[in-house]
């Protein structure tokens, strides 16, 4: 009985055995492949991975997974034989993927070494870009970076420079000019008159102490260009007027107004639409020197503000408020408005007011 029992368990070592050698393994040449340097425009890389199957069945390579959309695999779809050898595509597209990369692609088959991991990498040169992509916003012959020049933040105690480049594109000699600037703003173009093809710059100057306004403000710039006047073509400015607390000491910051408010966020609940809906913020001064409410502005004109003593101080321990008039009209659902508020606190130099309702509009009859 025990030679019986013996003998089956050989049978059974050597069936195991054969089936563990009558398998399917993936041999790969290499597993990791660097294109270098190459440029952009020379369009989507590809490089060839060799694979060998040293098992005794079929290998059958079920699915590859990239790291990312940028990359994408190919492979012998077939099953590959014993001995035979099939091969993985690995395609690199570099399109708008300027820099060094590195990816990979996980390889999963049927092989006893089931998930194997392909890299490639290099480095893409960025291509040159063109005039049109480098000047976005063409005026009559010139081509400008943007229509928007950006000053961000400015303090109103200050002046910012800021210069954009310009090109003409024409066969002739331009001269741009801007019309009607604010006696904050000043924009030239140098040089004066831009020869064809030539380069320039655009020069401008921000004085905020010149602006009353406060926060996010802008001004929409009409040109002329060789003395015609553009239609319904503007040069956007844009800046963040802010107050200057650049000058404050350690006693006065601790001495410094303090503007205090219970909620910053009024909820009207549900509203009927085309009515007018008051709401009031209220607030105190909890700070030791007088609070003055420097400017309020709304998001759109279906809030106005309004606010008693803007720009006269409150006195540390007084309250005020602030009251607003919500519009509904015709708008529907859910809707938040938002009111902005303008302090010398320099710790709350601007405060956002938030107004929340649902607006619940009549049901059209038949």
């Amino acid at each position: 009985m025990k030679r019986i029992v013996l003998l089956l368990a050989c049978v059974a070592f050597v069936m195991s055995l054969n089936a563990q050698q009558a398998q399917s393994k993936m041999q790969l040449l290499e597993t990791e492949h660097d294109f270098g340097k190459f440029k952009e425009e020379a369009g989507r890389q590809t490089y060839d991975f060799v694979v060998k199957n040293i098992g005794t069945d079929p290998l059958v390579i079920q699915n590859i997974v990239a790291s990312c959309g940028c990359t994408t695999p190919e492979w012998t779809r077939s099953p590959i034989p014993a001995g035979g050898q099939g091969k993985i595509t690995a395609i690199y597209d570099p399109k708008d993927r300027p820099g060094p990369f590195n990816k990979t692609l996980s390889v999963y088959s049927n092989s006893q070494n089931s998930v194997v991991v392909l890299t490639i990498k290099g480095e893409v040169m960025p291509r040159e870009k063109t005039i049109e992509e480098l000047f976005t916003f063409p005026v009559a012959g010139v081509r400008f970076e943007s229509n928007h020049m950006a000053f961000t933040n400015i303090k109103k105690t200050e002046k910012k420079i800021r210069v954009m480049q310009i090109v003409n594109t024409s066969d002739k000699d331009a001269k741009v000019e801007f019309l009607n600037l604010p006696a904050h703003l000043s924009l030239r173009i140098s040089p004066e008159v831009l020869k064809p093809g030539q380069k320039g710059l655009v020069e401008g100057s921000y004085d905020a102490t010149k602006n009353a306004g406060w926060g996010n403000v802008s001004d929409m710039i009409r040109m002329k260009v060789n003395d015609v006047a553009q239609e319904n073509v503007y040069y956007y400015i844009s800046a963040n007027l802010v107050e200057d607390f650049s000058g404050l000491s350690k006693e006065d910051m601790l001495n410094a107004p303090v503007f205090r408010i219970s909620s910053n966020t009024f909820d009207l609940g549900k509203i009927k639409g085309s009515t007018q809906n008051e709401v009031e913020f209220k607030f105190k001064n909890e700070g030791k020197r007088d609070l003055v409410i420097r400017h309020i502005r709304s998001t759109c004109g279906c809030t106005a503000v309004q606010q008693g003593n803007q720009g006269v101080g409150i006195k540390p321990g007084e309250s005020s408020s602030i009251k607003a008039t919500f519009s509904s009209g015709g708008y529907k659902g859910k809707v938040t408005k938002a009111i902005y508020v303008y302090t010398n606190d320099p710790k709350n130099s601007e405060i956002v007011l938030m107004i929340n309702a649902e607006v619940e509009q009549p049901t059209a009859t038949k």
